[in-house]
């Protein structure tokens, strides 16, 4: 279906034409990532101002202007499986967490975790950082023992 065309011009900043009108700067933003994945993306300008929403986009999207999306959101967020909890430190409403994740180490900063670690399922957990990166733990019972340990007193 093509009812808009995405492209980059120059290398790296992705342009969409919509509507009769060229946007020189265009974000893809998911609107609700956790009820919906991969459903309801949002391309929004480069003020934030949502242009169109897409309710679909692995179908609605040519499978070219799919990649560049991908690509874009790949860049947006940070998605990491974490595969063991090292430490995790709770200071003034903030949690610091060491995790060792598909990605390799990392180390990101939490608030609030009744709003920011969420249960998707059962023992599936998705953290949120201050930044808008997402960390899943798809399975907490899969974790070594240690981890879990530290993951029970700070969730």
């Amino acid at each position: 279906m093509e009812f808009c065309r995405l492209f980059f011009a120059p290398e790296g900043r992705l342009r969409l034409e919509y509507k009769d009108q060229c946007y020189l700067e265009v974000k893809p933003i998911w609107a609700s990532p956790l009820r919906y994945p991969d459903r309801f993306l949002a391309l929004v300008d480069g003020k934030d101002r949502e242009i169109l929403m897409v309710t679909n986009p692995a179908e609605e999207f040519s499978p070219e202007m799919w990649q560049m999306v991908q690509a874009e959101l790949h860049k947006r967020y940070l998605n990491g499986r974490i595969h063991r909890i090292l430490s995790a430190k709770t200071e003034f409403g903030s949690t610091y967490w060491h995790v060792v994740t598909d990605r390799g180490e990392k180390e990101f900063v939490t608030q609030s975790l009744q709003e920011n670690a969420q249960w998707l399922r059962e023992n599936y957990l998705l953290v949120i950082d201050v930044d808008g990166n997402r960390f899943e733990i798809p399975d907490v019972d899969a974790l070594d023992e240690r981890s879990q340990k530290i993951l029970n007193v700070t969730v």
